[in-house]
């Protein structure tokens, strides 16, 4: 069975340096549609708003943290099945198992390869995607 296809990530990053990174990387070299928040509570309005098909989180942002802002993204139904990936700095083994047993679809480190980042997103997504 082919996967639904990825149209449109949302990427939310407390670092406008970075969310222009992604905006490039997965916009730009991607080619689908990317809709960028300065933290969690921006990302939830435009999830309940927008729908997006993935949701990319930093792990630490000021207020609703990624960790936090996936359990509320779990918890709205209407949400709950949009796979999350969590971009994080700083994920030690445990950290990533538990965002693992939470619900995310992946942890993808930072730094990261922005040419290589549409390719991560789709084996990510075609994993997940079914």
């Amino acid at each position: 069975m082919t996967p639904r296809p990825l149209t449109h990530i949302l990427c939310a990053d407390d670092d406008a340096d970075l969310r222009m990174i992604l905006e490039v990387a997965l916009g730009t070299l991607g080619g689908w549609r990317v809709t960028l928040a300065a933290d969690g509570e921006e990302a939830l309005g435009a999830a309940r708003e927008q729908r997006p098909d993935l949701v990319l989180l930093d792990a630490s942002m000021a207020g609703i943290d990624g960790p936090a802002a996936l359990a509320l993204l779990r918890a709205d139904p209407a949400l709950s099945a949009i796979p999350v990936v969590f971009v994080t700095g700083h994920a030690s083994e445990s950290q990533r198992a538990e965002w693992m047993r939470l619900g995310a679809a992946d942890v993808i480190a930072k730094p990261f390869d922005p040419t290589a980042l549409p390719g991560r997103i789709r084996e990510i997504w075609a994993r997940v995607a079914g």
